[in-house]
């Protein structure tokens, strides 16, 4: 095998289905996470379960018998310089979190390239879309200085469409796919860090995973796309299905927020590509209503968004109100939008005041 990467992976929920894919393609990842989930997945793997097509069940994968090498520690003592990619995979309010803040300073400072796979794009990413004014955006972050190291130029976006989730009865290694799309990044600005990219998706292509009864090809991949527009196809998903599970006193099932007014969620839906394609994007890079919607069919729990405030969260990611604030330069405003950005507003609200 050519040079075997190091990866370094910033969460270990949805971190753990990347490292666990960049691992069977034979590179060395270091998820940074809780001390609790670092100490079972160096003793016990950590251990993605997905469904294969053509299989009957989960497939269940654990990093510890795969070809590279993946293993887990605290924020400490990491140094960004001995990796050749870093992957943003926490919520983006846990950046300004003491220890985490720390260490994405380091990353900033030492000029690894990033990618990031949170549904809110981090604010230099923005930088790189012509059209919009990512400094009027800093009011949707947390914290928006966390970001302000950054160059742009090392930053890029990549779409988590592959949805999964912690199985509540299971340790905290465990993580199951329950739709197991692709992950979509968009291109680093220079030729020699988009190679490392390229390079990570031919090889997760390439791998083949042994069940003991033959080898099987597992899905959820990385694509590599030139449009920086590409990864904002989330967009549309997140302000028609995740953030529409929030409802005033109650959180409803993605399938919900999407199936119970199918004509709303085409609309919201339908506006955000607008947006996009206004911004720049090409309409073929988005992702048709009817193949979102059909997806939709399966996501029969709130989104993370909604059952963070629903446990009370102070702070969550903002997509919401980032679209929101995207389309207001470019003169664009839904009442469907206003109004579920209003209900997110009300209920971390609430939830801070109780947390006061």
């Amino acid at each position: 095998m050519a040079t075997q990467y190091k990866i370094l992976i910033m969460g270990a929920s949805y971190g753990s289905l990347l490292g666990t894919k960049l691992a069977l393609a034979g590179h060395a990842v270091h998820l940074v996470c809780l001390p609790a989930e670092a100490d079972l997945i160096n003793k016990e793997g950590a251990v993605v379960r997905m469904p294969v097509k053509g299989r009957e069940g989960l497939v269940e994968i654990n990093s510890k018998k795969l070809p590279g090498k993946l293993s887990a520690g605290g924020t400490a003592g990491v140094k960004p310089s001995d990796y050749d990619l870093v992957a943003l995979a926490m919520q983006e309010p846990q950046y300004r979190s003491p220890g985490v803040r720390e260490l994405l300073a380091a990353v900033a400072k030492a000029k690894v390239p990033c990618m990031s796979i949170m549904n809110m794009p981090p604010l230099p990413y923005l930088k790189r879309i012509p059209g919009i004014d990512a400094d009027a955006c800093r009011s949707c972050y947390t914290d928006a200085s966390v970001w302000d190291a950054f160059d742009p130029k090392l930053v890029t976006l990549c779409s988590p469409d592959p949805q999964a989730f912690r199985p509540p009865e299971e340790k905290v290694n465990v993580l199951q796919v329950r739709l197991p799309t692709n992950f979509k990044s968009a291109r680093f600005d220079s030729d020699a860090h988009t190679a490392i990219l390229r390079r990570l998706e031919a090889d997760i292509e390439a791998s083949r995973f042994d069940t003991g009864s033959g080898k099987v090809e597992l899905p959820v991949k990385l694509k590599v796309h030139d449009s920086v527009f590409v990864p904002l196809a989330k967009w549309a998903m997140l302000l028609a299905g995740n953030y529409r599970c929030v409802q005033k006193d109650t959180v409803r099932p993605i399938k919900d927020a999407v199936h119970s007014d199918l004509e709303a969620s085409r609309a919201v839906y339908n506006w955000v590509v607008k947006l996009c394609v206004s911004l720049g994007a090409d309409e073929k890079d988005m992702v048709p209503f009817e193949k979102y919607a059909n997806a939709a069919l399966s996501l029969l729990t709130p989104s993370s968004a909604a059952r963070a405030l629903a446990n009370g969260a102070p702070n969550i990611e903002r997509t919401d109100r980032l679209v929101k604030t995207i389309a207001a330069q470019k003169g664009m405003r839904l009442d469907v939008v206003d109004q579920t950005v209003a209900l997110v507003d009300g209920w971390l609200e609430k939830n801070r005041k109780k947390a006061a």
